[in-house]
């Protein structure tokens, strides 16, 4: 007989670990909808350690359709008692204002994807200060070299405090502009990297924002869109800008009062503008903003599919895992702010 370990057994009678081999516990059960969305959202949601279910077994959603506020009202309706964490994949989800409640989590993306779009606001302000579309046009050699001004030290307004924001504040740190943001909370702190090169950042709410645009070089437009913000860049705002002014926005097209911007752009009120984003969105073939020499357009490329893919596929998996061990989840969204 032994009796010398409680524990101890013959090698012939191993018996499982209850700890090492006990099956583990079940991940999160998600929903992917609507039916139909791509199969990467769903290998995120595995990869983050949760499973795929259908919605009666679900307690949180991914929905993935861009602009059907009824579906998902309905899929609410329907399974809301349930569901406590609604994931939506964009930054800006004005289309779904009217279905936030205080009834679950609401996550968004924003944040997720601040680099790719800083780099095209970055990419906009250089192309537009030193007029790279017009020499680029041109079909023969321009000798006049009389137009074209410098990103180094000029005086630079950002319109937004979020994650774009954040990140194009250090790439611009070496060109030692000054630099005003105008945010909805200005006492907030704004999360620069530590060795940011950027230089001394006035933060000032919109309050200040007439102050804060006046005789800029450089102003960008990189905000949520709300009901406040829509129409914000109005003549009265480009007179205030001044003609050494260039306006990016790389954020909503409905940030910008489009015909003001014409007659701005035409008139020389201010020097140029660069747009990835316009209302109306599409713009139309023959829209006048096509035929401006001081304006540049693109077609709202600043995060493409490429570059999406794989940044909010990491942003799922990782909410995931957080949902998982109850921690805080990444890019919650202000119900009440709408964003």
């Amino acid at each position: 007989m032994r009796c010398g370990l409680l524990f101890a057994v013959d090698s012939e009678e191993q018996h499982p670990s209850p700890i090492t081999d006990a099956a583990p516990a079940p991940g999160p059960g998600i929903a992917v909808e609507p039916a139909g969305v791509p199969g990467w959202l769903s290998d995120a949601v595995v990869t983050g350690g949760g499973r795929v279910v259908d919605l009666a077994e679900a307690d949180a959603l991914l929905w993935a359709s861009p602009a059907d506020p009824d579906g998902l009202r309905k899929i609410l309706d329907e399974h809301g008692e349930h569901l406590r964490w609604v994931q939506l994949p964009w930054a800006g989800i004005e289309p779904y204002v009217g279905v936030l409640d205080h009834d679950r989590i609401w996550t968004c993306g924003k944040g997720v994807y601040a680099e790719p779009v800083a780099e095209m606001a970055l990419t906009l302000s250089l192309a537009s200060l030193r007029c790279v579309d017009r020499y680029a046009r041109a079909r023969r050699w321009r000798a006049d070299g009389t137009i074209g001004t410098n990103l180094t030290g000029a005086r630079v307004t950002v319109l937004g405090g979020g994650g774009i924001t954040e990140a194009f504040l250090p790439m611009i740190g070496p060109f030692g502009c000054r630099v005003t943001v105008v945010r909805r909370r200005p006492t907030a702190p704004l999360a620069l990297p530590s060795d940011t090169a950027a230089g001394p950042v006035e933060v000032v709410g919109f309050d200040q924002l007439e102050r804060a645009v006046t005789g800029a070089d450089l102003v960008v437009a990189a905000l949520a869109l709300t009901p406040e913000t829509t129409g914000i860049i109005d003549a009265r705002l480009l007179e205030l800008m001044g003609p050494r002014c260039h306006v990016v926005n790389v954020a909503r097209g409905s940030h910008v009062i489009t015909e003001d911007l014409v007659a701005a752009l035409g008139a020389r009120t201010i020097a140029g503008a660069a747009l990835d984003v316009t209302d109306p969105e599409p713009l139309p073939e023959g829209h006048p903003l096509w035929r401006l020499p001081n304006c540049i357009v693109t077609p709202h490329v600043g995060n493409t599919p490429r570059m999406a893919v794989p940044l909010l596929s990491a942003r799922i998996s990782d909410n995931v895992a957080r949902w998982a061990r109850g921690e805080p989840l990444v890019g919650p969204v202000d119900v009440d702010a709408g964003y």
